[in-house]
């Protein structure tokens, strides 16, 4: 994601070995577009490579790994994915995200409505709390959408040359990026995604003008179906109205968002963990998605949201355990990726992290919050971890301290050894 110094990725392209710093390498990989190559990473220096695919995007091309191989990379290549069983994105693959590497399309299937039929409330969430916590059946709910865009756009990943180059601007772009060739019900989902850009006084006039024409799609037009569009920002404050609720929102100083009572109330009560870590602790960010439309009036008001907290450096957290494990990893220079929930429980164990600098496997990290003393149950919760040989490292804050991590190998000693 960031420029840092790192290897850089080598590909076998129609017999030619080929890298990204080459001066044909754009016109090689637009080639392999057009004549349907499927370019080879050679990240492991033993074997033939791992297949990949050729994406068009709006400026260019970009080279992506097929679906469910990114486990198949070596874990210090920039196409390494954990296995998707290590988060919450095992179920939904296959389901509710549906990749096409042939045309490079990966169409979604959403559990929330993106549209408001004429004179009708959106009904709000499914059953629960609220489905922008959990999704009923294999579609993506409100808090899996953001967590699915969040790995995407790898801001689940970090290195140490990381530290201090990742802001606002870098995220809204690598988010935008990661929503590219994705869809909804057919529909681009790039068309309906807001994101606010860093705030300039000088540039106002500009940025209001591109804001205002992408919100022009969720104008409500007489006897037409309104569309809903997607945001995804930093939360500044929720709080009461002159009338109503608002939510302020970083970088946008001069336009706030309605909340029904309804919908604050149920905020409140369905994320009081997250709101109340959120305002103790200064350095976390609050993200929220949500779904917004436009009243008469013009009005941007919200419909459903689901908040989600990060840390200064944008990486997710759930919890106060969460965020010191992830602390300790930043601080001590740790390469690894960070597993999201999507639609599973906050009751759960979960592997909170993969570290990718122990050798050929990457190490899960598990933080169990049953508060469970077998250890057992644990592990058979976490499977595929087992299975794929990795050393596994685990947590139950209730029994005390956190355990000291594994070790990092040697720099270099991970990949080439396949």
């Amino acid at each position: 994601m960031e420029t840092i110094v790192e290897s850089v990725p080598a590909y076998e392209i129609g017999g030619q070995r080929w890298d990204r710093t080459m001066p044909d390498f754009n016109e090689a990989i637009a080639k392999a577009h057009a004549h349907h190559l499927r370019p080879r990473c050679l990240c492991w220096t033993e074997t033939p490579g791992v297949e990949m695919y050729v994406a068009r995007l709006s400026d260019g091309y970009l080279i992506k790994r097929m679906p469910n191989t990114g486990c198949l990379h070596a874990t210090d290549c920039s196409s390494y994915e954990p296995p998707a069983d290590f988060s919450g994105l095992g179920p939904l693959v296959g389901s509710a995200i549906v990749e096409n590497p042939v045309t490079g399309v990966t169409a979604l299937k959403l559990d929330f409505p993106m549209t408001k039929l004429p004179g009708r409330h959106v009904p709000p969430a499914a059953s629960g709390a609220s489905s922008s916590v959990a999704s009923q059946g294999q579609k993506l709910g409100l808090r899996a959408l953001l967590h699915y865009l969040w790995d995407q756009a790898e801001l689940t990943h970090w290195k140490s040359g990381f530290d201090g180059r990742r802001h606002w601007a870098t995220v809204r772009r690598h988010l935008l990026q990661a929503a590219e060739n994705k869809t909804t019900h057919g529909q681009s989902l790039l068309a309906s995604l807001y994101i606010p850009e860093v705030f300039a006084v000088e540039q106002r006039d500009a940025i209001q003008a591109r804001r205002q024409r992408l919100w022009a799609r969720a104008v409500p037009r007489q006897g037409e179906p309104q569309h809903l569009l997607l945001m995804v920002a930093e939360v500044k404050e929720i709080a009461t109205a002159r009338y109503g609720c608002k939510a302020i929102i970083k970088h946008l100083p001069d336009q706030a968002f309605a909340l029904d009572d309804v919908l604050y109330r149920r905020l409140s009560r369905s994320f009081e963990r997250e709101l109340t870590l959120w305002g103790m602790e200064s350095e976390l960010h609050l993200l929220m998605v949500a779904t917004i439309r436009l009243d008469q009036a013009g009005t941007p008001c919200i419909v459903e949201m689901s908040p989600m907290l990060t840390t200064g450096q944008w990486l997710p957290v759930d919890d106060g355990w969460d965020r010191q494990l992830v602390g300790a990893l930043v601080r001590q220079g740790r390469s690894f990726v960070k597993s999201l929930r999507y639609n599973s429980q906050g009751d759960q164990a979960e592997i909170c992290a993969s570290l990718l600098d122990c050798g050929t496997l990457p190490c899960p990290l598990i933080i169990d919050r049953k508060h469970s003393v077998e250890v057992a149950k644990v592990i058979n919760f976490f499977g595929p971890a087992r299975d794929c040989g990795a050393p596994v490292w685990r947590w139950n804050p209730t029994l005390g301290d956190m355990p000291a991590l594994p070790l990092p190998y040697p720099a270099g000693s991970t990949s080439g050894t396949g």
